[in-house]
Order: C-alpha cells, then sequence, then structure tokens
C-alpha cells in the first residue's frame, strides 16, 4: 500500500473549504501525488492538533480562521510576510523545525494584477477593516508601490496599531465617515460579508473605482451589487484570490508554481 504526503488545512469551521478541491487540482496539474485533506481543530486545541498532524508525518499545512494568529507563535521561523502580518496562513517544513508564511497578500496581489488587470502603481487605494484578513494584505499592496493606502475602519484605534506597525507614509487611517470619493482600487476585508452585509461607507465611494470583497461567493454579492449600482468600474469577490494563494503555498511546498486559471474555472461552474 502507498503511503502519499499528507498535506492539509486546519480551521473551524473548515468543512466548507474548498482548499482540498483546489489542492488536489494543483496536484493533478503538476503530477503530484498528494493526500489533502480538512482538519477541524478544537477552538481551544489549536496547537495539539497541529503538532500531532506533524508528528505523524504531516508534510505541510493551510491554516485558515480563527487560527493565524496562534499559527503564528507556534511556529519556528516565519517569512517577511507573516512577520509584518502577525499571521500565518501557510505552514513548511525546514530545517530549523517550521517556517510560517502568509500567502493572503501576494494572493490578493496576484489576482488583481494577472486575472484582472489591476494595477496599483501610483493608484489611490482603500482597504476597509482592520482585522486578520487586512493585516495579511498589506505587506504586499504597499509593495505594489501605490500613491496611498488608506485604512477605513470602524474601530480607528485597531486601526492606527496596523499603521504604526508597517511605518509608511503612504499609509493612512480614517474613519468611515471620513472618506471622501476618489479611490481607484476599493477592497473590503471587514467581517461583514460573511453574514452577507457590507460595511456602512457612502455609496459615492464606489464611483469610478475598481472595488474587490476579500469574500467570495453569496457573502459578498450585496457589497458588489451596491459598488455596481453606484458605478464601480469593475468588481470581484475573492474566489480568484483564495486560489492564488494556494497556488502560493503549493509553491512553497513543491517549488512548482500551478496555473490558476484553469482551477478557478472549476471553482465558478461549482457556483
Amino acid at each position: 500500500m502507498t503511503v502519499l504526503d499528507r498535506y492539509a488545512v486546519v480551521g473551524n469551521p473548515v468543512a466548507h473549504s474548498l482548499s482540498p478541491i483546489i489542492h488536489d487540482a494543483f496536484a493533478r496539474q503538476c503530477g503530484v501525488t498528494l493526500e489533502y485533506s480538512g482538519i477541524l481543530a478544537p477552538l481551544d486545541g489549536f496547537e495539539a492538533c497541529v503538532a500531532q498532524f506533524f508528528g505523524a508525518g504531516g508534510c505541510g499545512l493551510n491554516v485558515t480562521v480563527p487560527f493565524k494568529e496562534q499559527a503564528y507563535l507556534w511556529v519556528t521561523e516565519r517569512d517577511p510576510y507573516a512577520s509584518v502580518a502577525g499571521a500565518v496562513n501557510t505552514i513548511v517544513r525546514s530545517t530549523n523545525g517550521y517556517l510560517g508564511c502568509n500567502t493572503d497578500g501576494l494572493g490578493l496581489l496576484r489576482d488583481l494584477r494577472q486575472n484582472h488587470g489591476i494595477s496599483l502603481e501610483g493608484r489611490r487605494l482603500l482597504v476597509l477593516g482592520a482585522g486578520g484578513a487586512v493585516r495579511g494584505v498589506l505587506g504586499p499592496l504597499l509593495g505594489a508601490n501605490p500613491a496611498e493606502l488608506v485604512i477605513a475602519n470602524r474601530t480607528g484605534a485597531r486601526a492606527e496599531v496596523l499603521a504604526e506597525r508597517l511605518e509608511d507614509p503612504r499609509l493612512k487611517v480614517l474613519a468611515l465617515d471620513a472618506l471622501r470619493p476618489g479611490y481607484d482600487v476599493i477592497v473590503n476585508g471587514t467581517s461583514a460579508g460573511l453574514e452577507g452585509e457590507r460595511p456602512a461607507i457612502a455609496g459615492e465611494l464606489f464611483g469610478n473605482a475598481f472595488v474587490y470583497d476579500m469574500v467570495y461567493g453569496e457573502n459578498s454579492r450585496p457589497f458588489l451589487e451596491e459598488a455596481a449600482a453606484h458605478g464601480a468600474a469593475g468588481v470581484s469577490d475573492g474566489l480568484g484570490m483564495l486560489v492564488e494563494q494556494a497556488a502560493e503555498a503549493f509553491l512553497l511546498w513543491f517549488g512548482m508554481r500551478p496555473e490558476t486559471l484553469p482551477v478557478l474555472a472549476i471553482l465558478r461552474e461549482r457556483g
């Protein structure tokens, strides 16, 4: 009996995760043989669950909500993106133990650039939210050389902490009610999308902007439909980001970056 290299995504909940489908498709495309599964970790048992997985011969892990910050503390070393974010979504075995990486921002940036043709250089960016999802993308977004990146959140103090951590003069914090039109790209990273709601911002902000929701599927519709109704130049949910960040994780594990558009097409067809 052939024993396959084991990979997994760990989270709570995790049954909804598309990661097994995505990585199985990547593996077939690249001629890699693996077993990829979802692991439901108890809310108070992440560390024990991960230690058991690797202790039993596991090769690599993806980490989803609510464990990305715990993963950051668990690993023995971190890549620059994880260090900035204070969160880890991919764990790789290394000579020093376990390397924690964050591929979320790279996934978002690649989806915007490659799949939607959106250049961020010299543009004004607005990012809504200041939670874990946003922390993971700010570094790569700033690396794309925008003219300005504004963080707007219901709780200003949380956004201020992010800005202080990054110490970049292009990064600014504004209250939601202080926002004015003129942004080229708007990214929703708030938790509102998880409930199928939308952030409380004025509709006029959407005019002529490319509007992106990091949530995908039905839950992204209220925000994106509102944006389209107010003249957005284009809209997208975060399914492409999900696939692109998974491809970055696959690259870390296997040294090969799979083609993402065929896999994205499969997921779109599934609905």
